[in-house]
């Protein structure tokens, strides 16, 4: 709970310095209100906001059950198969899930 607080905090201060950016810019060089580019950042916010949300889930599904495959955790987060593979691909280089099996439909994923 307290991380998705840290999350959540991070999120709002990352927005706010984003439209302070923005907002110098267009002074600087006279392009308008920097409305776009205040969009696209907090589009780039939000879907990392999501990811980090979706590595949590998986966390809590390893917690409630060891030993998920990549079609199980696709299915449940309804995500690409590249996506989960880079989702554990970062959870297992910060150290709170391992690998089981090399390669396909062998490779399982437990938490640590």
């Amino acid at each position: 709970m307290t991380y998705l607080l840290i999350l959540i905090l991070g999120v709002v201060v990352a927005v706010a310095f984003l439209f302070w950016i923005a907002k110098r810019e267009s002074k600087q060089y006279g392009t308008g209100t920097g409305e776009e580019l205040v969009g696209i950042c907090v589009s780039a916010i939000e879907t990392a906001s999501q990811k980090e949300g979706r590595k949590q889930r998986v966390l809590v599904m390893l917690q409630e059950k060891n030993g998920l495959s990549n079609a199980y955790i696709r299915k449940v987060l309804g995500v690409s198969s590249r996506s989960v593979v880079n989702y554990m691909d970062e959870l297992e280089k910060e150290g709170k899930v391992e690998q089981i099996g090399k390669v396909g439909q062998s490779v399982t994923y437990r938490a640590k």
